[in-house]
């Protein structure tokens, strides 16, 4: 099996992004060789992640409902639905859900990594 590397450059990863034009719309296929997961995430109103990084993979996150508000390094905002947003490794991030229902967004983990990858600089639920 071809050992998995990190993605360290936002440019690197979107230039394998195939973007297909259909007559029923379009389709955009996302580079998966270097994946160690593909996740939906759902934050429940009020719920956030630990502001966190990791040292073994960067990630590519899909908004997917309103209501999320993201934070990556020093920039904080609330993306659109659809919008793309790539996360360097040892970029400190987090995600939270502002809106009165859940909100979900998908994930892709690019490097070899699992679980074990996070350092929580922050967090609201007392993990370490």
């Amino acid at each position: 099996m071809k050992k998995k590397k990190i993605i360290e450059k936002e440019e690197e990863f979107k230039s394998q992004i195939i973007e297909d034009l259909r007559p029923w719309g379009k389709f955009r296929s996302f580079p998966h060789k270097n994946a160690s997961s593909i996740k939906i995430i759902t934050v429940n109103p009020g719920g956030k992640l630990s502001l966190q990084y990791h040292n073994l993979r960067s990630e590519f996150w899909i908004a997917l409902d309103k209501g999320l508000e993201i934070t990556v390094g020093e920039r904080v905002w609330q993306p659109d639905i659809n919008e793309e947003i790539f996360i360097p490794a040892k970029t400190p991030h987090r995600l939270k859900c502002t809106s009165k229902h859940p909100a979900r967004i998908m994930e892709i983990w690019i490097g070899p990594s699992d679980e074990s990858d996070i350092i929580r600089l922050e967090d609201s639920y007392g993990r370490k």
